[in-house]
Order: C-alpha cells, then sequence, then structure tokens
C-alpha cells in the first residue's frame, strides 16, 4: 500500500469512527438541564446551529458560483418573520444563560449569516468549510465538505469560550450522521486526539426553557 492509499485509508476510517461514536453517545443520555448549562458555562464546546426557519415558498437559484450570497428572495430561499424572530430569541437565551462565545461561524449564504447576526452574541465570520451540499461541486465535491467540517467539530475554541457554527442540515448528517432541524442546535466537545463527541441537541424551545428555568444564576 503507498503512502497516499494509506493516508487516505486512515482517513476514511476515523471518518467511520467519528460517526459511530456519534450515532453510540445519541442513544445514550447526554448533558441535559443544569448540567449541561453548567459545562457550556465553562467553555470548550462546538455549538452547530442549522439556520432559523425559511420560507419554503422561496427557491435557491444557484447558476455560478457567488449566487448563494444573494439576499433577494427571488434569487435565494431567506428567513421566514418567524425564523428571524427565533434566531433573535435564541440568542436572548444564550445571554440569559450566560454562556460565553467566542467565534461565531456561519456559511456564506445570507440565511445562515443573517441568523448567526440575529443571534448577536458576537462578530460573525464566514467560512466555506461549512458549505450548503446542494454547491459543493464548487469546493471540491460533498467528502471534502464534509472532512472540512469535521475538522472544524474537532477544533477546540477559544480558552474558557464556546464556538458557534450556523450552517445546513445537509452539511452535518453528510458530516456526522446528525440531522438538525430548522434553528436546532447540536452540541459537540472537540478531543485532544482530533475527533469530537455528541453531547446534546437542543431545540429553540429548550433554549428559552432553559432560560426560563435556571433563575438562579
Amino acid at each position: 500500500m503507498n503512502l497516499t492509499r494509506a493516508v487516505w485509508t486512515a482517513a476514511i476510517f476515523l471518518s467511520i469512527l467519528i460517526q459511530v461514536d456519534i450515532a453510540a453517545a445519541q442513544t445514550t443520555a447526554g448533558l441535559q438541564g443544569r448540567a449541561l448549562v453548567d459545562a457550556l458555562r465553562h467553555g470548550g464546546y462546538n455549538i452547530y446551529f442549522r439556520h432559523a426557519a425559511t420560507d419554503w415558498t422561496q427557491h435557491d437559484q444557484v447558476s455560478e458560483a457567488g449566487d448563494w450570497t444573494s439576499c433577494d428572495p427571488v434569487e435565494m430561499r431567506q428567513l421566514s418573520d418567524a425564523g428571524r424572530q427565533t434566531a433573535a430569541a435564541i440568542g436572548d437565551a444564550l445571554r440569559e444563560l450566560k454562556i460565553p462565545v467566542g467565534q461565531v461561524l456561519a456559511s456564506p449564504y445570507c440565511r445562515t449569516i443573517e441568523t448567526a447576526r440575529l443571534m448577536n452574541v458576537g462578530p460573525v465570520e464566514t467560512t466555506t468549510d461549512i458549505m450548503n451540499m446542494r454547491v459543493a461541486q464548487y469546493f471540491g465535491g460533498s467528502s471534502a465538505i464534509a472532512e472540512r467540517t469535521r475538522r472544524r467539530l474537532s477544533m477546540l475554541p477559544q480558552e474558557a469560550a464556546n464556538t458557534i457554527l450556523v450552517a445546513h442540515g445537509n452539511v452535518l448528517v453528510t458530516a456526522t450522521g446528525v440531522y438538525p432541524q430548522e434553528a436546532e442546535a447540536i452540541v459537540f466537545q472537540p478531543r485532544v486526539d482530533g475527533t469530537f463527541a455528541f453531547i446534546a441537541r437542543l431545540s429553540p424551545q429548550e433554549w428559552a426553557r432553559l432560560a426560563a428555568g435556571l433563575t438562579d444564576r
């Protein structure tokens, strides 16, 4: 076996291990309630949000590179009014719960950037590492995007903070096997060995319940 093939085989094996680990974790009780909030307050987690609710009467029209950045609803699907309210409410809950946020990353789609900005928990940076799979052909294919997404999820956040990533459902399910609903958060814990573990999943309603219930902050 030559070196290139050996490296490729090792990468595939690591990807399988990560997805098996995540699938197994989802069948067991992860962190919840106070324990989850306390863990997030200490930092060290990557919180992946799918963009908030969109207007499904609109459709993405991508004919060339860069079309996905359009905020014109005639050209690209945008957040609905309810989605905008939800994104702002999630940000309110994160601040109320005193969850520290370091980096905020979003795919360069208008709906993901708007979701991240409405959360208002830090400056938003865009990255194609978590790009929508529907335009994967512009970024080396779906496997390349999935690998870059897994690498992002394995990165340690800034000290005593969490990293927020806002992207798409098709990205996360391809990379990890976990499919989030619109505005749902999936919490991962990066490990020193370059892998990551599934910790929890939270709907917007669960963020609100946590913020309302933990009054002894």
